[in-house]
């Protein structure tokens, strides 16, 4: 199942840095992300031979390990917040 319309505006707003960004910040992208690999984590316990979800939630994780590394690098107290608000383990 992907992520509602409604579910992404509120992430947005919840994680956007400055009141002109539209989900541009990597904070905003890295929960948008985090969203949709929890949507895909669940479809993925019920559907194990779903090759090409597999690859896209793969591909997902990538793009957020990505971001949080940048994140880390300019920002270590925003990184840990992020990480702190979203869940994630270090």
């Amino acid at each position: 199942m992907s992520i509602t319309k409604v579910k992404k505006t509120e992430l947005i707003s919840q994680f956007k840095i400055s009141d002109v960004d539209n989900g541009g910040s990597s904070a905003a992208q890295v929960a948008v992300l985090t969203e949709r690999i929890n949507n895909l984590t669940e479809h993925m316990k019920f559907n194990k031979k779903d090759q090409h979800s597999k690859r896209g939630l793969l591909l997902m994780v990538n793009r957020r390990k990505k971001l949080l590394s940048y994140i880390k690098k300019n920002n270590v107290s925003e990184y840990e917040d992020l990480i702190k608000k979203l869940g994630l383990r270090k």
